[in-house]
């Protein structure tokens, strides 16, 4: 199986969110070049041809895979179509969809406004696809499952980082994700919400979707 990987135009966007949280600031002018970003979550199917495994559902996201996993996946798929994980800023442009400073993929409503939110997610992932794209045609981006990106992680990276394709910190401790997921209680993030954990970890509720350079 290969993803379905669509064509994003790049271009400059406002990241960050003045009103969020410390390391979501300074909202800053940032560059990145047109690439491409998988319409779905890594699934069990597609991974499971990689390493197989038992699962319960094989259009649900993948997830208890660290970051290293991940990489080693992209590395392996790569043999048939190059592909890796999506940097921080390529991961929320493509999450805003075209839509310039708005918390959601969507626009402003809350995450509880969406359709069925609160008999969504009751005990793990769904199949993806479940929820309407956004405006660039990819589902899901924001919600279902924590996505590993690509940068080591820094709090205060947004005060230093390049505004042109910033890559992230040259080191570090812990690995940044991106999105919402199914274990918490708000369960859908806003586009510039970030998180980390050590890229050794692995969780109920982490999975990753493949980006790819044009």
């Amino acid at each position: 199986m290969t993803p379905d990987l669509v064509d994003l135009p790049g271009g400059a966007f406002l990241m960050g969110q003045a009103d969020g949280r410390d390391e979501e600031r300074p909202v800053r002018l940032v560059t990145v070049a047109p690439f491409r970003l998988a319409r779905f979550q890594v699934i069990n199917a597609e991974f499971a041809e990689f390493r197989p495994f038992p699962f319960d559902d094989p259009r649900k996201p993948v997830t208890f895979v660290s970051w290293f996993d991940a990489v080693e996946y992209c590395e392996w798929l790569s043999q048939k179509i190059p592909v890796r994980l999506p940097t921080e800023a390529e991961w929320e442009f493509a999450a805003r969809g075209g839509l310039a400073q708005k918390p959601f993929p969507w626009g402003d409503d809350p995450a509880t406004s969406r359709p069925n939110y609160a008999t969504r997610w009751l005990t793990g992932p769904e199949p993806v696809g479940t929820s309407a794209p956004n405006g660039y045609g990819l589902f899901d981006m924001c919600e279902n499952v924590h996505e590993w990106c690509s940068d080591w992680y820094d709090p205060r990276y947004y005060d230093y980082g390049p505004p042109e394709n910033p890559p992230g910190p040259d080191s570090g401790t812990r690995k940044a994700s991106r999105g919402g997921a199914w274990r918490h209680h708000i369960k859908i993030a806003r586009c510039a919400a970030r998180s980390s954990i050590p890229p050794e970890f692995r969780y109920a509720d982490y999975g990753f979707r493949v980006a790819a350079s044009l």
